[in-house]
């Protein structure tokens, strides 16, 4: 397992994160959930395989994963704890968002289901376009300074959305996000024009949320065949699926490495997505031991750069606007954090 520093801060994690969305009583993606002795069992796993953060939120069964995670790591100080605030956690129109009220009582609230006086990365989980960033920078401040929150982090924020409060921390002298939680995979690489750019130029970690794409990338969604179980069985949801042929020209490439390297799909598209340039950890989720521990085994799993190269290839998605005009006309001038990342787009 690796450690690598989140952004230009202080604080290292582990290359794997473990999640916890399917601690759960039940949720809407389908599947059973994991009870607290299997949740138990599976963070013994995690950290015998050198995992250090564990990764939760206040909307995963309206506070129960938080309760899950609570007693599962009681016990383990040393562990990290990521969790979130700004999806709706009451029937009120101040129980969401990212107003000063909900900032600190959902913080409250995370910290006596987690059965902690702090928290080590909080995440800001929406945008909320509704409330100036100077109100919550402040309330993340006083969360900060009181101890409650160690480090303030954003998650399925656009660019200028991240910049927006970047540049609210500087100016009012308040902590900078030091990372974001975004959802790239080599199915879905939206993030390598802004996001990731931006994170490296800017000094932020990088989290990847469903870093296969909810079982999308793990081998057992083929072309020309019909699941009879699992979270895409009927209709794809999230994340959205608008080219099939590319998705499965995708798995295709991702089974075909695996067999060649002895390991499953599911470890390649891990592997792959760690490899990527600016990805600090990623986020893998569990319902059974030996998912989980196929899931572990890519932190070991060293793809050369041919593998890498054949699954850049196949999964390199249409370049937006105003990238392909930057890279025909002025890729010389890129700097270092944009090339590092827009590599394999240059000509």
């Amino acid at each position: 397992m690796d450690y690598r520093q989140l952004g230009t801060s202080g604080l290292f994690v582990s290359s794997l994160t473990l999640g916890s969305v399917a601690f759960t009583p039940g949720d809407d993606r389908g599947g059973a959930t994991v009870d607290l002795d299997n949740a138990r069992h599976l963070l013994a796993l995690a950290m015998d395989a050198g995992v250090t953060l564990v990764d939760t939120a206040d909307s995963y069964g309206t506070g129960v994963a938080e309760e899950v995670v609570g007693e599962i790591v009681k016990d383990h100080p040393g562990v990290l704890v990521s969790t979130k605030v700004a999806f709706p956690t009451g029937p009120t129109p101040n129980d969401r968002g990212l107003s000063r009220r909900h900032v600190l009582t959902s913080a409250d609230n995370s910290l006596r289901r987690l059965r902690r006086d702090h928290i080590d990365l909080y995440h800001l989980h929406l945008w909320d376009g509704l409330t100036p960033v100077e109100e919550t920078l402040d309330a993340l401040a006083s969360l900060v300074q009181s101890g409650k929150v160690r480090y303030v982090a954003v998650s399925n924020f656009s660019a200028w959305h991240v910049m927006k409060f970047l540049a609210g921390a500087d100016a009012m002298g308040a902590p900078r996000p030091i990372a974001q939680q975004i959802h790239y995979t080599p199915h879905v690489r939206d993030a390598e024009f802004e996001l990731l750019p931006l994170a490296a130029d800017q000094g932020l970690g990088t989290l990847v949320w469903s870093p296969l794409g909810g079982g999308l990338l793990s081998g057992k969604y083929r072309r020309d065949q019909s699941p009879d179980s699992g979270r895409f069985a009927g209709a794809f949801s999230e994340p959205p699926v608008p080219d099939e042929a590319r998705l499965y020209d995708i798995v295709d490439e991702l089974v075909a490495v695996a067999r060649e390297r002895n390991a499953t799909p599911a470890q390649v598209a891990l592997a792959y997505t760690l490899s990527r340039p600016g990805v600090t950890s990623a986020i893998v989720g569990a319902r059974r031991p030996e998912q989980l521990l196929d899931n572990l085994g890519s932190a070991d799993l060293a793809l050369s750069d041919d593998d890498l190269g054949r699954i850049e290839r196949v999964s390199r998605p249409v370049v937006p606007y105003p990238y392909w005009h930057q890279l025909t006309w002025d890729a010389d001038r890129l700097g270092p954090a944009e090339r590092s990342i827009l590599a394999p787009y240059l000509p």
